[in-house]
């Protein structure tokens, strides 16, 4: 038997939309873009991957392509037969496995400061780095700080980084990682012409506008960049009412 994962739902308007979380993150995230959302014209599902948040108790092989198929199977439950995708960092990897695995069901996706199809191609190093994150939350709170521009107050990175160990199994937060720190499919994406829209904030030291231009925007060609002033990675914690103004501004564009 399916297990559906955990989701809450936002507005029923008729643009269908799955939203997918970071590394660190959990469907709380977008709680502060709600009240700058439209209800009458989008309808939004936050999901939650296997071992996060409201699929915190979900067993799985935490992988992107089992990702996929959680997706697409919350879909068919919500009798959403096409929807749009927007995913934050890691989710900008995982909603393209949903595409991959059913491109004729997505309208669109809209990426917030998103991984590219090839990984963050990190080195032995900094993926030891982050591994060490997996058990020292002040490891994730470091990280969190530096990501967005080291400009904010010690204690918002703690809380963010507190808030990510609670909403997130120890084996699945880890299981996760390599699938966006190393895997590679852009091949499969090259030439793609599903419309995307990236946005990327201004203080995000590694999610850059070049970095984007090198990447999302060669292998889309129906991609297109914004930066988002006074935000670093985190531009839904960071800036959120710009933020969903700026997705559904796009969102409904025709």
């Amino acid at each position: 038997m399916t297990t559906l994962n955990g989701f809450t739902q936002f507005g029923d308007g008729p643009h269908k939309v799955i939203v997918l979380n970071g590394w660190f993150g959990s469907s709380v995230d977008w709680h502060a873009l709600t009240p700058a959302l439209d209800p009458e014209r989008f309808g939004y599902a936050f999901f939650d991957y296997r071992g996060y948040g409201l699929s915190h108790e979900i067993d799985g092989a935490f992988s992107f392509d089992e990702v996929a198929g959680d997706v697409l199977a919350l879909a068919d439950h919500l009798g959403w037969p096409r929807f749009s995708l927007i995913g934050h960092s890691m989710g900008g990897m995982a909603m393209q496995r949903v595409l991959l695995a059913a491109p004729e069901r997505i309208v669109k996706m809209a990426g917030v400061s998103a991984v590219p199809a090839c990984g963050s191609r990190m080195d032995d190093t900094r993926l030891a780095m982050f591994s060490a994150a997996v058990d020292d939350v002040a490891k994730r709170a470091g990280i969190i700080h530096f990501s967005t521009g080291s400009r904010h107050a010690a204690r918002w990175s703690a809380n963010l980084a507190q808030q990510s160990q609670r909403e997130s199994r120890r084996e699945a937060f880890a299981a996760y990682l390599p699938h966006w720190a190393t895997g590679d499919f852009a091949a499969q994406v090259e030439g793609n012409p599903t419309p995307v829209k990236l946005f990327v904030g201004e203080h995000d030291p590694a999610i850059t506008v070049d970095l984007m231009t090198r990447t999302w925007l060669k292998w889309y060609p129906n991609a297109t960049l914004e930066s988002l002033p006074n935000a670093g990675h985190y531009a839904m914690y960071e800036v959120p009412v710009a933020l969903a103004t700026a997705l559904e501004n796009w969102l409904a564009e025709p």
